[in-house]
């Protein structure tokens, strides 16, 4: 049932003109900003990094705003309270909707692979090819399940990009797409460690420029599910107040 819903919403977000055109457009445009920065601050050896960076912030900005417009569609065309209604648990029923804007970010990593091969002459020389090919899927798939605990708080709130608008950058600076935690403040390291993208950033770095990329992949995955259980649990709170709240319709 979840492989038959992620297939089904996939085809749904390709069938948007606005989903399409982000998909097209921003990972290229990040991809590029990061190799003129990093070109210009004298760091060209790390080219390829810039790349997988800026594809992995297009991977959650298509978990985070994919699910958000996911739920407010859903919203729009009035199916929500059914899918609440539904006889089985909401995560069963969401949680192929994050995956979905998960499986359609994976776009965004090969784009901006494609593009600093084709126009900057980026070599893709991977430490370890095979480690990136086994753990990039991995660390999607867990940022979907991310999105998972995101989509019950978007549930509650009629306006979910609202709160989207204000967890994009501050993630992709504290995860460490494109600039290194370690010159980030201190305190910020706690929350870093607690986010699966910094780990899924750190593995899918470890796997182009050479280290353990392992560990790194299994926190990422071991968080993700972690957030697939407090999102389920999450969801069935939510359900209940926004019922008893009337909230669910926009009207």
């Amino acid at each position: 049932m979840i492989a038959v819903g992620a297939l089904l919403h996939a085809k749904h977000l390709s069938r948007s003109p606005l989903e399409i055109a982000i998909s097209l457009v921003v990972p290229v445009v990040q991809a590029t900003l990061a190799v003129y920065l990093l070109r210009s601050g004298g760091a060209g050896d790390r080219l390829l990094d810039a790349a997988v960076g800026a594809g992995m912030m297009g991977v959650w900005s298509s978990v985070l705003f994919g699910s958000g417009a996911a739920i407010q569609n859903q919203r729009w065309q009035g199916t929500l309270e059914m899918i609440m209604l539904a006889p089985r648990r909401p995560a069963l029923v969401l949680v192929p909707i994050t995956l979905a804007t998960a499986l359609t970010g994976t776009y965004a990593i090969l784009a901006t692979l494609l593009w600093g091969r084709l126009l900057y002459g980026i070599r893709l020389d991977f430490a370890h090819p095979v480690a990136f090919a086994v753990v990039a899927p991995a660390c999607i798939l867990s940022l979907g399940l991310f999105g998972l605990l995101l989509a019950a708080t978007f549930v509650l709130l009629r306006n979910a990009n609202a709160l989207a608008n204000t967890l994009e950058y501050p993630v992709w600076l504290v995860s460490g797409m494109l600039v290194p935690i370690t010159v980030l403040p201190g305190w910020t390291g706690p929350l870093a460690a607690a986010l699966p993208t910094t780990w899924a950033a750190r593995a899918l770095r470890e796997a182009t420029g050479g280290g353990p990329v392992w560990p790194s992949a299994a926190l990422c995955v071991g968080i993700g599910l972690t957030c697939a259980v407090l999102g389920a649990f999450a969801l069935t709170y939510v359900e209940r107040r926004a019922r008893a709240s009337a909230t669910l319709a926009l009207a």
